[in-house]
Formats: structure tokens, C-alpha cells, sequence
């Protein structure tokens, strides 16, 4: 058994627990997985043994409970700080200023386009609100560019939690088919083809539970 565990939602519709998932095994992580339904009768029993008030993802490691994506990733840093973040101090800043951003705001892009695996790509009707908070993310990734570090093509140059926090709305780009600039639409190309997002796609694919609050 591991000593890492990591408690999850769907993968068709959880986009916090993508981020987690994404990074643990995209630093190679031995971990055990416990796969929770949401928006089910048996959610808050299936939660209630964690301190994360019924919220999707748990990583549970040495006796410790971390909750949320966020603390999770910044967790997962702390314990291997040679990944996760560039080295320069203000490329630090950016990076750590765009996770923040993306786990704060953009609920606009959220609501009307919520993350689906299964979804068969097709684009919908967005409002100005919205149009706004994709205008946004691709300003944040030109943004990142300019603190990117070393030959890789990710925000940051190498991949980080930066990356990991934005894996969901890949995905969303992806399934709603978003018209996005040049750049933008190559980084969503190259993140689709990451081995671990290759995974959890198929994994969420495969599931068979129906949120229809979350069916677009």
C-alpha cells in the first residue's frame, strides 16, 4: 500500500480532483485512489470520515489530511521542490499568482461550461461574461510566457502546478469547441496529448454515472 492516497469525484465532471490527480502522476507518484460518486445519496457518508467538509479532493499522506486542489498541489511541492514551480523568484510569483487566479475566479466559464469527458466536441452559445473569462485564461498563458524557463512549451517552460491547475479548462476549451488564438489552441493540442490526461480522459469516458446538472 502506498502512503499516499488520494480521494476523488468522477472523473467525467470533476475538475478539482483532475488538477490533483493530473500532478501526482505526472511527478510518478505511487498512490492508492478512492473513487467517490457525486451528487448522490451516499456523497456526505462517503465523505464524512475526511475533514474536508464533503469537497472533493482529499489526499491523505503520513496521517495528514490535505484538502483542496490548491493546498494539495502546493503540498505535493513542498515535499518535492525540485518540480511544481520555476526557480526564479519572480517566475515563482506569476506562477503561483496564476493558480490562484484560476482557483478564484472565472465561475462565468465554470457554470456555463462545465467540464464533461464524455461530451462529444460541439460549441454552445456563450454570454459576454463568459467570452470574458476565456479572453482572460488566454492573456494568463501569453502572460506566463514571459517568466518561462529552460526549452519546455508549457506556461512556465517545464510542467507545473501552474499547468495541472488549468488542466480542466483544457478540457472545456476542448469540448465546446472554443475559437481560441493560435497559441492558445497549440497548448490545448499539447496538453491533450499528455500521458496523464490521455488516462483520465478515458477513465471519465468510461464512467457511466449522469450528473444532469453538469450535461450542457
Amino acid at each position: 500500500m502506498s502512503n499516499f492516497t488520494l480521494v476523488i469525484g468522477n472523473k467525467n465532471y470533476s475538475s478539482w480532483s483532475l488538477r490533483a490527480w493530473l500532478w501526482i502522476r505526472h511527478i510518478g507518484l505511487d498512490f492508492d485512489e478512492v473513487p467517490v460518486s457525486l451528487h448522490n445519496e451516499s456523497l456526505s457518508d462517503q465523505l464524512d470520515p475526511y475533514f474536508s467538509d464533503t469537497k472533493v479532493p482529499v489526499l491523505l499522506h503520513d496521517g495528514l489530511e490535505v484538502w483542496d486542489s490548491l493546498a494539495i498541489l502546493e503540498y505535493l511541492v513542498s515535499l518535492y521542490p525540485e518540480q511544481g514551480l520555476p526557480e526564479g523568484l519572480k517566475a515563482r510569483a506569476v506562477a503561483r499568482s496564476l493558480c490562484a487566479e484560476m482557483h478564484s475566479s472565472f465561475i462565468a466559464l465554470r457554470n456555463e461550461l462545465p467540464m464533461n469527458c464524455r461530451r462529444e466536441p460541439s460549441p454552445l452559445l456563450l454570454s459576454d461574461t463568459c467570452i470574458a473569462d476565456i479572453d482572460r485564461i488566454q492573456s494568463l498563458w501569453q502572460y506566463a510566457g514571459n517568466y518561462s524557463e529552460g526549452d519546455g512549451n508549457w506556461l512556465f517552460g517545464n510542467f507545473g502546478i501552474a499547468d495541472a491547475m488549468f488542466a480542466p479548462v483544457v478540457l472545456r476549451f476542448n469540448r465546446y469547441q472554443v475559437a481560441l488564438s493560435k497559441p492558445a489552441s497549440d497548448y490545448v493540442d499539447r496538453f491533450l496529448d499528455h500521458p496523464a490526461m490521455i488516462e483520465w480522459v478515458a477513465a471519465g469516458r468510461a464512467e457511466t454515472d449522469i450528473i444532469a446538472q453538469e450535461e450542457r
